[in-house]
């Protein structure tokens, strides 16, 4: 099962490096992480999507929060969350093809960002399920280029 993690860190050098290590040196696999600074630059969040059994979640919360510089971990899987995805997508195009990629961008809520007489620049963002539904229209054109931030969760209370 599918876990989300937000993990509060104090701003320090190496951080990201221990939790990583955890992971992997207990052969947890990392699914999905992104990291930014919070309002206060003292502090990061971490979002992270891991796989497993709600034991071997436990453990990793457990193993989270002996981690020195870690001030909070929460666990989102028995919580109400609001979470969201970044994808950049550069798709082929010909004039001929333009305008139904157009169509494709609008009904996706996404926009244009970049465009160049073959290809359009899209920037999407919604839960994975949506990003994964534009790609796997959009792979009819052809795909050049693909990037995706990962998840970025945040408690609804």
């Amino acid at each position: 099962m599918k876990h989300t993690i937000s993990v509060l860190v104090r701003n320090k050098f190496g951080v990201l490096a221990r939790i990583a290590g955890l992971f992997s040196g207990r052969g947890y696999n990392i699914d999905s992480l992104c990291v930014g600074e919070t309002q206060d630059p003292e502090y990061s969040s971490m979002t992270i999507v891991t796989h497993g059994e709600d034991a071997v979640i436990e453990q990793i919360d457990k193993q989270l929060n002996k981690l020195i510089d870690v001030v909070k971990v929460t666990d989102f899987h028995e919580r109400e969350y609001v979470e969201r995805e970044l994808a950049l997508i550069k798709v082929n195009t010909t004039s001929q093809t333009r305008g139904e990629v157009l169509q494709i961008v609008n009904i996706f809520r996404g926009k244009v960002v970049d465009i160049s007489p073959k290809s359009l620049t899209i920037e999407v963002t919604g839960d994975e399920s949506k990003i994964a539904a534009i790609i796997e229209m959009l792979k009819a054109f052809g795909i050049r280029e693909l990037g995706r931030t990962g998840r970025v969760a945040m408690s609804r209370k």
